[in-house]
């Protein structure tokens, strides 16, 4: 369905379904869903949608104006900034005799037998950055979990992967902590943040103001 409001128009899906409220999502892509009950009327809806424009236009501007600052492919050539608790690492890659990386903290030498290999090289910074993630996620977990373990807190599992919307989550039944690799990415006090955040989650699973 399609409304206009000052002249800007708002196109979107409707979906009707067993539901007592309206409800209005807005994915990343700019895409506008609305779930109504098969009992109210579109006139309605569309009145509903009309008095969100204000929202609806600032979170698509919003998404809009974050996607230029999306991460673009990395093409694995020297020059290239990988960033490493928020420091920026610049990209040396070598042709030598043996695959290997390494950093000093300040490059991230890249050694190949060949430099054109540009799936070789993928997989290299990737196993790299891999296990970059691992040693300082868990180096902080072995920082801040004392001071959990003495309200009980067994010792939780850590997961990374990659994710869309999330730093992190807490399985807390399960005892598991799962990290988003791009807070690899991030300053050393915001990984903190974001773990000490999750391990919280074991006394207060939710997000209230305890």
């Amino acid at each position: 369905r399609t409304v206009a409001v000052n002249g800007r128009q708002i196109d979107y899906l409707l979906e009707r379904k067993q539901v007592k409220n309206l409800n209005l999502r807005i994915r990343k892509d700019g895409s506008i869903f609305v779930s109504a009950n098969e009992l109210v009327p579109a006139f309605e809806i569309d009145e509903f949608v009309c008095s969100k424009a204000s929202y609806i236009f600032n979170a698509i501007d919003k998404f809009n104006e974050l996607a230029q600052y999306k991460p673009q492919p990395k093409q694995y050539i020297s020059g290239e900034t990988f960033y490493i608790q928020g420091r920026g690492l610049r990209l040396r890659v070598l042709e030598l005799a043996k695959d290997k990386v390494h950093s000093d903290g300040v490059y991230i030498y890249l050694e190949v037998k060949n430099p054109d290999d540009f799936e070789k090289k993928q997989r290299m910074m990737n196993r790299f950055l891999n296990q970059e993630c691992r040693r300082i996620f868990i180096e902080v977990l072995e920082m801040l979990y004392p001071m959990f373990k003495r309200y009980g807190v067994e010792k939780p599992i850590l997961r990374i992967r990659e994710m869309d919307t999330r730093w992190g989550s807490c399985l807390a039944k399960k005892g598991i902590i799962t990290l988003n690799k791009r807070l690899l990415e991030a300053p050393r006090n915001c990984i903190e943040y974001v773990v000490m955040h999750e391990l919280c989650h074991f006394i207060h699973p939710n997000h209230s103001k305890h």
